[in-house]
């Protein structure tokens, strides 16, 4: 009996010590960020017809997606998706064109087969706060796409991590609780760190939580238990033992121009284990030789980030183009133009993953897997979108659909120096 209790007690006592969880997996076959090129995943895209009941989500406003409704600012290529679904919009043979659901299975083993045959390693998976609200709601079809994508992620030998969205979290009365009683439902209920293929950063795994010091959030990152937060996912014995990935402002360093100029967001980011700027927008190739600027900023920023003892991970990105969501949603700040930053035919995506390999990046997140309402996404879209007098979609330069996937996989080839550092964009 004492030679049970003791055994007992020596495993309890390890777990403490190691800060082990005995609710994650002990053999990941992801042991670290560093080395890969890891992708957000916004799994938001809606169809009437897919049972999510959410019309045609992110693809238009609520129930309509017309010319008068579209959101998406690049059109899908969708001939490879076993599921799609008819829209009001006409391709050129005067066929209705086809958009496929973020919530059907078969939708998220293609993009999961996407990654294993391209090389690109895994992704994060966006999950905001108004679905961590909803923690007690076993119906909500952000579930069944997490349990698909942790699915999809084993089958193809892909990386999977969580990103708390803090985006919707209502300062009146709200905080962080919400998404720590979300955390122990996914471990719980989901078990997505019992899978090998969740993500782990020093041999733990990694919560990402995204959305602190950007001057455009109705809340006080000093009120809303962010603390708390990163504490209990670091340390709670349960369902802690994890590391911490913090997204914030392009300039989170100077504490200036895209971010708040408040010193308690350098007191989190030390607190924390990784830090991911944002730098969408933040550049562009219309600027002669932008990318230096980035290659420079990215050295800084690493700079700061060993001096102060935390790792970092700079973010690439296509481009960026959201004229038919900005023209349809008052709310947002901005009007820009289509392609207001041109892809070029994959150069500035390219030139972006080039230095930030050049300037010392270990790791790489890009910005994003499947996001057409927002033209930074790197599945294939179409080259010949259903463009008509009422309606316009961006182009994709003349390259093929799968241009930015085979980029990405080029780019985490490079990363891990399995192919010479060039800045010379591959052509084949």
């Amino acid at each position: 009996m004492k030679k049970i209790f003791f055994t007992v007690f020596v495993m309890c006592l390890g777990v403490v010590v190691l800060g082990q969880s005995p609710k994650h997996t002990t053999t990941p076959k992801f042991k670290s960020y560093k080395g890969l090129v890891m992708a957000g995943y916004q799994g938001w895209f809606r169809a009437p017809g897919d049972g999510a009941g959410r019309g045609w989500g992110h693809y238009g406003r609520a129930d309509k997606f017309d010319a008068e409704n579209n959101t998406i600012d690049f059109w899908p290529d969708v001939s490879q998706y076993k599921k799609t679904y008819e829209t009001p919009f006409k391709d050129s043979d005067g066929k209705p064109a086809r958009v496929f659901s973020s919530v059907d299975k078969s939708t998220t083993d293609l993009h999961f087969s996407w990654m294993k045959e391209y090389g690109v390693d895994g992704v994060f998976m966006q999950r905001f706060f108004n679905v961590a609200r909803r923690y007690a709601d076993e119906t909500k079809s952000e579930d069944k796409i997490l349990a698909n994508a942790v699915n999809a992620a084993e089958q193809h030998g892909r990386a999977i991590a969580v990103m708390y969205d803090l985006s919707g979290l209502n300062p009146n009365g709200e905080d962080c609780s919400a998404i720590i009683e979300d955390w122990k439902r996914l471990v719980d209920h989901q078990r997505v760190t019992q899978s090998q293929n969740y993500l782990h950063h020093n041999d733990k795994p990694l919560v990402a939580i995204w959305g602190l010091g950007f001057p455009d959030r109705p809340y006080d990152i000093r009120e809303i238990g962010i603390n708390r937060l990163i504490d209990f996912l670091k340390n709670d014995p349960m369902y802690g033992g994890c590391t911490v990935m913090l997204g914030v402002p392009t300039y989170f360093r100077e504490l200036d121009k895209d971010c708040l100029p408040d010193p308690y967001l350098h007191e989190v980011i030390k607190s924390a284990d990784i830090v991911l700027p944002w730098m969408v927008q933040r550049f562009t190739p219309l600027l002669h030789q932008d990318e230096i600027r980035y290659r420079d900023h990215v050295m800084a920023d690493r700079q700061w980030c060993d001096q102060n003892g935390v790792d970092y991970v700079p973010l690439v990105y296509p481009g960026f183009s959201w004229h038919n969501l900005s023209k349809s949603n008052p709310g947002l700040a901005r009007h820009t133009a289509y392609g207001a930053i041109p892809r070029v035919g994959g150069k500035f995506y390219w030139d972006l993953m080039y230095n930030a390999i050049v300037a010392g990046a270990d790791m790489i997140y890009v910005a994003m897997f499947d996001e057409i309402d927002e033209g930074t996404a790197i599945i294939p879209v179409s080259d010949t979108p259903p463009n008509s007098d009422k309606a316009h979609f961006v182009s994709n330069d003349g390259v093929t659909p799968d241009h930015y996937l085979k980029l990405t996989g080029w780019g985490a080839k490079m990363l891990r120096k399995e192919v010479p550092l060039s800045p010379a964009m591959p052509t084949n």
